[in-house]
């Protein structure tokens, strides 16, 4: 894939109002050049409305590479729902699926990232938030819930590969989340600020364990939870002690990092306010969901050009698009994937 020239680039990724963009989107869009864009359910109808859609937003950037990034990870989290698209179980009928037979779930989850990617590939999304590596606890909050695969970090670190490896088979760009590890939180951190009070040890060894491990990944997401135990008073998506120290140093992730959506109210201040201190705080992204234009020209002020560092990082994900994916059969796989769960736990 030709290297592409993001200099000019806004380190900001934006969502959109509707199915299509309007006369304000695109020109909003085509002066501020963000790196890319997010897309929910309240963008999606149809196939071909949905692949219109992508690339009228690439269009209005001047980019036909630019990253489109969806939420489809399965269960409660999946943007893309039938009838047009397949849907998945969510990533603990895996993980539970594990427990009495590994074989069998390693399979039917390969098989279910295989056709969500096909999807993707389809709709022209290039990049796939997921897998979800937080650990599944008992305090751990049901915005989360099955979620997460397992309590095991062994178990989620194994699972997570499966899926990010079926995306970047594909062609599509995984985001390991939330990094470095929601599963504590007993909090909703899209309603207010969470606090993990467990050592710095302890997070070693169990939370942060699945990023370890998953550590040469592409890109990936922060969370905006409290470890009080390594920084106090700042969020880790807010939090130089945890991206610098945790996220780079300790798990080792070297490739692009994003926020969670700003709009969350575990963080405080403006939206300017929330992504100037994630930006200086090491992040290389900040991310913006709610498609609202006027907080995003709040953003897109404050937003500086990518970093020189967060420009290679992007390159080095998109090294992904350099192969020509195989065709799958995906009716062959469902058939598959249906023959393996008909006797699967409740």
């Amino acid at each position: 894939m030709s290297v592409v020239d993001l200099t000019n680039c806004r380190s900001v990724i934006f969502g959109c109002e509707g199915t299509t963009l309007s006369a304000a989107e695109k020109k909003f869009f085509k002066a501020e050049q963000p790196v890319g864009f997010i897309l929910f359910s309240r963008n999606v109808e149809t196939p071909k409305q949905l692949k219109k859609l992508v690339k009228s937003l690439r269009t209005a950037v001047g980019r036909p590479d630019a990253p489109v990034l969806i939420d489809q990870e399965g269960g409660r989290v999946q943007r893309l729902r039938a009838p047009h698209w397949f849907e998945a179980k969510s990533f603990g009928h895996f993980g539970d699926l594990y427990q009495t037979d590994p074989e069998r779930a390693i399979e039917a989850l390969r098989l279910t990232a295989r056709l969500i990617a096909a999807d993707l590939r389809e709709a022209g999304i290039t990049v796939n938030c997921t897998p979800c590596l937080d650990l599944h606890l008992p305090e751990t909050v049901d915005a989360i819930g099955n979620r997460a695969f397992a309590d095991n970090p062994q178990v989620v670190a194994r699972l997570g590969a499966v899926v990010a490896e079926e995306m970047l088979t594909a062609g599509i760009i995984p985001v390991v989340k939330h990094m470095p590890g929601h599963g504590r939180a007993t909090i909703d951190s899209h309603h207010a600020l969470p606090h993990v009070g467990a050592p710095h040890d302890t997070l070693q060894e169990t939370d942060f364990a699945p990023f370890k491990t998953l550590s040469v990944l592409p890109w990936g997401m922060t969370s905006h939870i409290v470890f009080d135990a390594i920084d106090p008073d700042h969020p880790a998506t807010q939090s130089a002690a945890i991206i610098k120290d945790v996220i780079r140093g300790e798990i080792g992730f070297s490739g692009l990092l994003l926020t969670d959506d700003l709009n969350m109210e575990a963080l405080s201040g403006s939206l300017a306010e929330r992504a100037t201190a994630a930006l200086e705080a090491g992040v290389d992204i900040v991310l913006h969901c709610s498609g609202v234009l006027t907080e995003m020209q709040e953003l897109a002020a404050v937003c500086p050009p990518l970093t020189e560092e967060a420009q290679a990082r992007i390159e080095l994900g998109n090294r992904v698009f350099d192969h020509t994916p195989d065709k799958i059969d995906a009716k062959a796989d469902l058939a598959r994937l249906n023959d393996l769960l008909e006797t699967d736990i409740a």
